[in-house]
C-alpha cells in the first residue's frame, strides 16, 4: 500500500463533468449492451444449458464486445482504447495474481497430504457431513479474515476442503456454498483485505473504525448462517456416486503427517496479519510447504516441478540425475508439470474472462449508461434517509451484477454512495459499512462473478487429482448461489439497518479519524 492524496484510486474513476466520452446510438444506456450480453450469454449457458465452461463464457463476452462495436457513433478508436484502458486496470490485475498465489500454495499443500490430514482429523474427531459445512464455513472465514483475501481463500478451500466434504458424505453445493461464505465474512472484515481499505478511503473514513463498526453487522449474519449450515446439511444428502471401496481406502489411507501444513497455512496468516504484501505473505507460505514436503517426504520433488524433455534433447541425459527432469520416448508425454505450475495455469482462461468484463464494464462508465442510472437513483429514488440507504445498498448491488470483481465495482460505486450519503450527512463509517457489505457479499453469489467462477475453476481440477473425484461432481456456478448463506444474510442485515436505522449514525455523531490511503 502506498500514500495518496486523492480520495479516490484512478482506475475505474466515474467520467468527467465535460460528458461520457463515447457516443452511442441509442443514448447512454447502450454503452451497457457487452456487460448485458454477457450477463445473459451466462445465464442462458450456465442455467439454461447446464454448460460450467469459463471458455465459453470467454466467447461470451468476447462477442458481446464485439456486438458493442456497431451501436458505436463515428470512430471505433475510443471504444477500442476503452477496452485496452479496462484491461489494464490495477484492480484487475491484483486479483488475478492472487489467484495465481493462491492456485500454487493449495496445489502444493495438496500434494503434501493435507488433504488426507484433514479427513483424518475429522475421522478422529467425529466430525460428519451434517457438522462439517458449518465447520468449513468458520475455517473459511478464520483463513480469509487473516490473509484478507477472499478469492485466496475460495481456492485454498476448494482444493483442500472441498474433496474431504465430499468423502464426508456432506453435500458438495451446501460444501461450495459454505467456502463462498467464510470468503464473503473475511473479505468484507479484514482490515487488510482489499475491499475493507477500498470502501474506507472513497468514504473518507479510517481503516480501523470501519472495521470496528461493522463487527456488529458480519457477526449477525455469521450467527444465523452457522447453524442454517448445520439444518441444511441435516437435510440435504451427500452423493451417491462415489464407489464405497474408493471411500474406504481413501480414508483408510489418510495419515496424521499431512496436518503439518497448518503451519504453512498459518505462516500466510500471520505475515499478511503483519502488514506483508498478500503475494509476499503467499509466497512464504508456499516456500514453507515446499520445505515441509521435501523435509519430511510428504512429496516428491517431481510433484512440485517436474521437466518431461525427449531422448534427444541435448545434455537431457547428462542431467537425468536431476530428481525434477525425467527422459520420456512418448512425444506426447513432453512438457512442464508439477503444482506449481497446475496451481497457477488453472486460471489463466479465468484471467481473461475477467480481464474482458473489466474492458466491458469500462465501456459502460465511459459511455454513460452507469452515471445514466446513477443520476436516475440519485433524483427518484434517494428522497430521504431512509430511502437513501436502500438506494446505496441497491445500486451497489446493481453494480455488481455487472463488475464481476468486487474491488472494481467498489471503486466504481464508492463516489456515488459518498454522494448520497453526505447529501443526508449519514457518517462515513456508515456510508463504507453499507458500500463493502454488498460488494463483498454478491461478489461471491452472482454464478458470474468473480469468488464463484474462481470457486469453480479450482473445482474443475479436482478430477484429475482424485480417481474418485468424476467430473459430474463439479458443482454449476448456477446451483450454489441460493447457500451462500452469509452472503444473503448479511444483504439482509443491511437492509433491515436501512429500514430500521440499527446502527445508523451521521457527521455529528463522531468524527473519523485520519484518512488511511492506499
Amino acid at each position: 500500500m502506498t500514500e495518496s492524496d486523492d480520495p479516490v484510486p484512478d482506475e475505474f474513476a466515474q467520467p468527467t463533468d465535460d460528458g461520457p466520452t463515447i457516443s452511442f446510438y441509442g443514448g447512454r444506456g447502450m454503452s451497457a449492451f457487452p456487460i448485458l450480453f454477457f450477463i445473459a450469454w451466462a445465464i442462458a449457458q450456465t442455467a439454461l444449458w447446464r454448460i460450467s465452461d469459463t471458455e465459453g463464457l470467454v466467447a461470451g463476452m468476447l462477442i458481446g464486445l464485439i456486438l458493442g462495436m456497431f451501436f458505436v457513433r463515428g470512430d471505433w478508436k475510443e471504444y477500442a482504447n476503452t477496452i485496452f484502458e479496462g484491461m489494464t486496470q490495477p484492480v484487475a490485475v491484483t486479483a488475478i495474481v492472487a489467484w495465481i498465489w493462491a492456485g500454487m500454495f493449495s496445489e502444493t499443500l495438496q500434494v503434501g497430504g493435507f488433504v488426507e490430514g484433514l479427513i483424518w482429523s475429522a475421522q478422529a474427531a467425529g466430525v460428519g457431513a451434517t457438522l462439517f459445512p458449518a465447520l468449513t464455513f468458520v475455517l473459511a472465514a478464520v483463513l480469509a479474515t487473516g490473509i484478507g483475501t477472499g478469492y485466496g481463500t475460495t481456492i485454498a478451500f476448494v482444493v483442500l476442503f472441498f474433496p474431504v466434504g465430499i468423502l464426508l458424505g456432506a453435500n458438495p453445493v451446501l460444501m461450495f456454498g459454505a467456502i463462498l461464505s467464510g470468503a464473503i465474512f473475511g473479505d468484507n472484515l479484514a482490515p487488510v483485505s482489499d475491499t475493507t481499505i477500498v470502501s474506507a478511503v472513497t468514504q473518507d473514513a479510517d481503516i480501523g473504525g470501519v472495521v470496528a463498526s461493522r463487527f456488529k453487522y458480519a457477526i449477525v449474519a455469521a450467527a444465523i448462517a452457522f447453524p442454517a449450515y448445520i439444518v441444511a446439511s441435516s437435510v440435504m444428502p451427500g452423493l451417491e456416486g462415489i464407489p464405497g471401496d474408493a471411500r474406504d481406502i481413501f480414508i483408510a489411507e489418510s495419515e496424521p503427517i499431512g496436518l503439518v501444513h497448518l503451519l504453512s497455512m498459518g505462516v500466510v496468516i500471520v505475515t499478511a496479519i503483519k502488514g506483508r504484501h498478500i503475494v509476499e505473505a503467499i509466497s512464504w507460505g508456499i516456500v514453507t510447504a515446499v520445505v515441509l514436503n521435501l523435509a519430511l517426504g510428504l512429496s516428491a520433488a517431481s510433484d512440485i516441478l517436474l521437466f518431461s524433455a525427449p531422448e534427444d534433447a541435448p545434455l537431457a541425459q547428462e542431467f537425468a540425475f536431476l530428481p525434477i527432469l525425467e527422459i520420456v520416448a512418448d512425444p506426447d508425454a513432453v512438457g512442464v508439470s508439477g503444482s506449481i505450475l497446475e496451481g497457477a495455469a488453472g486460471f489463466f482462461a479465468l484471467s481473461i474472462l475477467v480481464l474482458l468484463i473489466i474492458a466491458a464494464a469500462q465501456i459502460m462508465i465511459r459511455g454513460g449508461a452507469f452515471e445514466a442510472i446513477l443520476e436516475w437513483s440519485l433524483d427518484t429514488l434517494a428522497t430521504n434517509v431512509r430511502n437513501a440507504e436502500l438506494t446505496m445498498v441497491g445500486s451497489a448491488a446493481l453494480i455488481n451484477a455487472a463488475i464481476t470483481i468486487n474491488t472494481a465495482a467498489e471503486v466504481a460505486i464508492g463516489p456515488y454512495i459518498s454522494k448520497v450519503g453526505e447529501r443526508f450527512n449519514i457518517n462515513g463509517y456508515r456510508r463504507a459499512n453499507i458500500l463493502d457489505a454488498q460488494t463483498a457479499a454478491l461478489g461471491y453469489i452472482f454464478p458470474w462473478s468473480g469468488g464463484v467462477l474462481v470457486g469453480f475453476t479450482a473445482m474443475e481440477d479436482l478430477p484429475g487429482e482424485y480417481d474418485w473425484f468424476e467430473p459430474a461432481m463439479v458443482v454449476n456456478p448456477v446451483e450454489v448461489f441460493p447457500y451462500v448463506f452469509h452472503g444473503w444474510l448479511l444483504v439482509t442485515v443491511f437492509v433491515l439497518a436501512a429500514i430500521t436505522g440499527f446502527g445508523r449514525e451521521y457527521v455529528t455523531d463522531r468524527e473519523s479519524e485520519e484518512v488511511a490511503r492506499v
